[in-house]
């Protein structure tokens, strides 16, 4: 998710730094859901309404711009060097979601397999050379038709229109509020996975993740993050329009709250994506602003975290998910959303100190380390720094 791709690629320690925003503020929501226990009896407090509304969305389109930018850093590079890299690419993409599938089973909210099998579609794309059209294939995605499809079928009274979304039921949640490891583990090698994918398909988050690739690739086509000092007008026009938008959007979401089926439902649902990509293109503005206006001091401390968000994004789950399901300590029961915020902050502060050191030590995350190798299919990665030699 963070990897460079080699060693002639060079780093932008801005990308990094909203990486590592994304998986901060990710992980803060995946706490005050009590790594989806929370849904079982879904009771919204002050706290969870402000995080949900801060992070939940948001931080998921985030990272899903990052992987489209990843990969415009991946294919320009080797393009540099005459190499073909298509080819490579899929097979990282292979690896990756190989390794969501692993993480799935212990956590099905995982994210990884869904940008790992939606990153295939890149690679076409990448031989579209009009910038033009592939931000109006983003729009397009955006505009998510199939919600759109089901908001005009079920305002012509169609049946199938009118059913609850599937992702509602939800067979899997009961095992994992009651069973032990292997039957969580079975549950989430199909019941949850099929919930989970439902999700994905009827919010509209897959169509919405293909359109952020494509944004990605084009603003590291453009040199959005190389070369942010020349986009400093076309930011401050942009975030106004995307504040427009996204307040419009809270508006109509407000407003059409409280269906769980039908026309309103799914308007409902509509204008909630909506939402959340314009609060996600602001944060990116906002952190780009500050970033040049001489936060970069204070945000870099997000960076590391950056580089290894396939590390801590694994470890996060194999840490709490035996802290909040029965199947460990089974503390969602006496959890509460403050408490759950309280860890969270605690836990994200260990995680910026754990990444710093890491990096002094060593190139690469372990698990990008792993993934790295399996790419070359060799072992032969350096993964820990030599010391600096010592002056006599």
């Amino acid at each position: 998710m963070s990897e460079d791709p080699n060693g002639a690629s060079p780093r932008l320690a801005i990308v990094d730094g909203l990486r590592g925003y994304a998986l901060m503020g990710l992980f803060l929501v995946h706490m005050l859901e009590y790594f989806e226990l929370y849904w079982a009896h879904p009771a919204p407090t002050p706290v969870t309404t402000a995080v949900f509304t801060l992070f939940m969305g948001k931080t998921f389109s985030l990272l899903a711009l990052c992987f489209g930018f990843s990969f415009f850093v991946m294919m320009d590079g080797a393009a540099r060097r005459g190499q073909p890299f298509a080819g490579r690419f899929a097979w990282r993409l292979t690896l990756l979601a190989a390794i969501g599938m692993l993480h799935g089973l212990v956590y099905r909210g995982d994210i990884i397999v869904v940008l790992a099998l939606a990153g295939f579609v890149l690679i076409p794309f990448d031989k579209v050379r009009s910038n033009r059209v592939l931000l109006a294939v983003a729009g397009l995605c955006f505009l998510q038709p199939y919600i759109l499809l089901w908001i005009a079928a079920g305002a012509a009274g169609a049946p199938w229109a009118l059913k609850p979304p599937h992702h509602f039921s939800d067979p899997a949640m009961a095992t994992y509020l009651t069973g032990d490891l292997g039957q969580v583990l079975r549950a989430n090698l199909w019941e949850g996975q099929v919930n989970k994918w439902w999700f994905f398909i009827e919010t509209g988050r897959c169509v919405q993740v293909l359109g952020l690739f494509l944004v990605g690739l084009v603003l590291g086509r453009i040199g959005f993050f190389a070369d942010p000092g020349r986009f400093r007008r076309g930011r401050a026009i942009a975030l106004a329009a995307v504040a427009l938008v996204a307040a419009a959007c809270y508006g109509l979401k407000a407003r059409t709250g409280g269906h769980g089926s039908g026309p309103v439902f799914w308007t409902n649902m509509l204008a909630g994506g909506w939402f959340d990509l314009s609060c996600m293109a602001a944060s990116v503005l906002v952190f780009v602003q500050l970033w040049r206006a001489g936060g970069e001091r204070v945000l870099r401390v997000l960076v590391p975290t950056g580089r290894m968000t396939l590390s801590l994004y694994v470890g996060q789950s194999l840490v709490f998910v035996p802290l909040f399901y029965p199947l460990g300590l089974g503390l969602y029961e006496r959890m509460t959303p403050p408490l759950a915020l309280a860890i969270g902050l605690a836990a994200i502060a260990v995680q910026l100190v754990l990444a710093a050191a890491w990096f002094k030590a060593f190139h690469y995350g372990p698990l990008e380390w792993l993934w790295r190798c399996g790419t070359r299919q060799s072992f032969g990665v350096p993964f820990r720094r030599r010391p600096e030699p010592q002056l006599a």
